[in-house]
């Protein structure tokens, strides 16, 4: 980031703090150029002039004025250019209290609309400058009063310019973050909508062809025992509309896969019968683990089984990641009546021993697995030090609408 981009910043941040800093740099450019005298008689020239003590105040009072300019850009500009007129009517010679003035005009363009700039400043501009050259000390052709005029129209041009600028800036940026959720919102429809396609193929594909295996095999089973030959022949289409209804589905399914994902796995999906593999693999990376098992050789379901070994994998794995080096993990499988519980523990004695604290999902992935299967799971901190994750799954499966009981 640049120095002036940092600058920007901390203006941004801290708009009291750098007002007061600008009606500093005002204030003493105020009192410098109040003890200079111009000096118009052959040529110009400069001399040193001591101010009068009311020039001074009025010189402090327009520049402490500076510093609530964005908070109250109305009441500082009136304040600012009752005090101008004053030092312009009374100051022999003058003091540029008009400076203050000038910024308060700046910012009372720079924050509201055109119209208001263009009478305020109007207003501002014929104020200043005709109270200078009706009731100064100098004539009403002097410099020091047309100096007026045009630093008042100044201020309000440069201030207008800055609020359209700003005006611009806005509008553009506003533009393209509607552009930019437009197309996010037309990405999500088109992927809705091709969800919607994709699951009527299926819906078509599915529904015709298991209409027709179940039409032939009912077929194939009325007529098995009389008529052998239309029995075989119905088992063939049976055999041809599963082919044919397999095909559709690859390729239906085929349209939801990326090009780069990876080839559908060809190995069984592991279960509990992998435990001492898996548990062997955290042993070699350093964890101690002490397994316990009384599952008296329980046969579960294809879901059950795998999400009691990824519960059992998640849960190590949070324990080599966050209850530090020299942590202790206990693996017990128990069958209970019609449940098999999985219970992880460990001592837990590093600094971050409260797995998902770091902003993980293993957490929610358990327990969306085991919500899935109608079971149940419990995490927390033990008493002492350590975690607990103890899941409560069905031998077995449940259907969604079926009793637990």
């Amino acid at each position: 980031m640049s120095t002036l981009q940092r600058v920007k910043c901390q203006a941004k941040a801290h708009p009291l703090a750098m007002d007061a800093v600008l009606a500093a740099g005002v204030l003493i450019c105020m009192v410098a150029g109040s003890f200079v005298e111009p000096r118009h008689r052959d040529s110009v020239s400069w001399a040193l002039r001591t101010p009068d003590l009311l020039s001074l105040l009025l010189i402090a009072l327009s520049a402490a004025a500076l510093v609530f300019r964005r908070r109250a850009p109305m009441t500082v500009l009136c304040l600012t250019g009752t005090v101008s007129v004053i030092e312009s009517v009374t100051g022999d010679p003058r003091a540029p209290v008009a400076m203050s003035a000038v910024i308060a005009l700046y910012t009372v363009a720079s924050t509201t609309d055109r119209p208001t700039t263009w009478r305020v400043g109007l207003l501002t501009m014929t104020v200043l400058t005709g109270s200078a050259m009706a009731a100064g000390s100098l004539p009403w052709y002097a410099q020091e009063n047309l100096a007026i005029f045009a630093w008042t129209g100044i201020g309000a041009t440069a201030g207008d310019a800055v609020r359209s600028r700003r005006a611009f800036v806005q509008a553009i940026r506003e533009r393209a973050e509607r552009a930019e959720r437009t197309r996010e919102e037309e990405a999500r429809r088109r992927v809705a909508e091709e969800r919607l396609r994709i699951a009527r193929d299926l819906h078509d594909v599915v529904a015709h062809h298991i209409a027709l295996v179940n039409v032939q095999a009912g077929v194939a089973a009325h007529v098995m025992d009389k008529r052998p030959d239309q029995a075989k022949e119905a088992l063939a289409h049976v055999r041809e509309a599963s082919r044919s209804a397999l095909n559709e589905l690859r390729a239906t399914v085929g349209l939801l896969r990326q090009s780069g994902d990876p080839e559908a796995p060809t190995e069984p999906a592991p279960g509990l019968d992998r435990l001492d593999e898996l548990t062997g693999s955290f042993r070699n990376a350093g964890l101690h683990i002490e397994v316990a098992r009384a599952d008296q050789d329980t046969t579960l379901p294809a879901a059950v089984d795998l999400a009691a070994y990824r519960i059992i994998q998640e849960a190590l794995t949070n324990v080599q990641k966050h209850a530090g080096p020299q942590a202790k993990a206990e693996v017990s499988v128990v069958r209970v009546g019609p449940h098999i519980e999985i219970t992880v523990l460990d001592d837990g004695s590093g600094e971050n021993d409260t797995p998902g604290s770091g902003g993980g999902h293993g957490l929610l992935g358990m327990r969306e697995r085991v919500s899935a299967l109608r079971g149940t799971l419990t995490t927390g901190p033990r008493y002492g030090g350590g975690f607990r994750v103890h899941a409560i799954l069905p031998v077995k499966n449940r259907t969604p609408g079926e009793d637990p009981a």
